[in-house]
């Protein structure tokens, strides 16, 4: 409720809580920039300073974010407060930058009871430092092959953003915005979260509850419930796909009209829209992961390396090979 100052009457004690933001290099900008943002603009709405932040990095003195922006930092990775909140800025080949000297500094935060999070891929770098192990969290979309082939001690959802216990995750974008009203709201209630979104133009507040990715029909622009319902056996079913006979019977018509569907709406054959999909989950293992390219292929659907490399170069003009390679040396320079 707002008083006669048009300031937000809180709920519970207004402690002060600051908040460590540690940016990786290629960080997502959006995703950090609606944090902070939303401790910001709860400070303006309370009508006072309930939260500070500050920024740290490895290198201690700047970050780069994936537009190219560079952040000045205030440190590096040093000793924290009692009561700080660790949030973990990840992006663009978040494997590249989770080092040792992070992990070990996340492991020893995390044994000083310190909540700790992790914004858009920055799930990645939780889950190897162990401490995901046991519980729920979310990746960007993109991400969730590769995390799924790493982390089978994390419990992945893919909700726009995970709370569990001191540990919390989301899914890059604006999903930051979500987790930071969630949090704003259990700290000093509802009406501050609902004053910061109203500031914000976001009028519609997503939960846990939420997933990240469009539904099918709006995603491939068709709204015909078999067609979407056939997607989604295949996007479930990439290790072991589904021949499209019994694609076609699970959802009950023909073979040849289960075609004319393809055909008609997606300008393709099932299979071909089948292999497209398999391939593009081949090409996010390749380029996120260390798996073999053996592997690889096993993972999506290839019983023979030959007919993987075969099928790869002749949809993305190379092989899994140097494509692999290719990632290897952008993440030198």
């Amino acid at each position: 409720m707002l008083n006669d100052d048009n300031v937000v009457e809180l709920e519970g004690e207004a402690r002060l809580q600051r908040y460590v933001f540690v940016l990786l290099d290629n960080f997502t900008l959006i995703s950090f920039a609606s944090a902070v943002e939303t401790l910001r603009l709860a400070n303006r709405m309370a009508g006072q300073t309930i939260y500070t932040w500050t920024l740290l990095g490895e290198n201690g003195e700047t970050a780069t974010c994936s537009a190219g922006t560079t952040f000045h930092l205030d440190g590096g990775l040093g000793s924290l407060g009692r009561d700080d909140t660790v949030v973990v800025c990840g992006g663009i080949d978040v494997q590249s930058t989770t080092t040792k000297t992070l992990l070990n500094w996340l492991r020893r935060e995390a044994r000083n009871g310190h909540r700790i999070g992790g914004l858009c891929t920055a799930a990645h770098v939780l889950a190897k430092a162990g401490l995901l192990d046991g519980k729920r969290a979310t990746i960007h979309w993109e991400n969730q092959d590769s995390f799924l082939e790493d982390f089978d001690e994390v419990e992945l959802t893919k909700s726009v953003f995970c709370v569990d216990g001191n540990r919390f995750t989301t899914a890059g974008g604006t999903a930051s915005l979500d987790l930071m009203l969630r949090l704003v709201a259990r700290d000093h209630g509802e009406a501050l979260a609902n004053a910061v979104a109203d500031q914000l133009i976001y009028s519609s507040i997503r939960t846990d509850q939420d997933v990240q990715r469009l539904s099918v029909p709006t995603r491939i622009g068709v709204r015909h419930p078999k067609l979407a319902e056939v997607i989604q056996k295949m996007e479930a079913n990439i290790e072991e796909p589904i021949s499209p006979a019994r694609l076609a019977k699970e959802v009950g018509m023909s073979t040849r009209q289960l075609e004319r569907l393809f055909r008609r709406y997606l300008n393709r054959s099932p299979k071909r829209y089948y292999m497209e999909l398999r391939l593009q989950k081949a090409r996010n293992l390749l380029m996120q992961t260390d798996m073999t390219v053996i592997n690889v292929a096993l993972a999506c659907g290839f019983t023979s390396p030959s007919h993987f490399s075969k099928c790869y170069r002749s949809h993305y003009k190379t092989t899994p090979y140097r494509e692999r390679g290719s990632h290897g040396e952008d993440r030198v320079k």
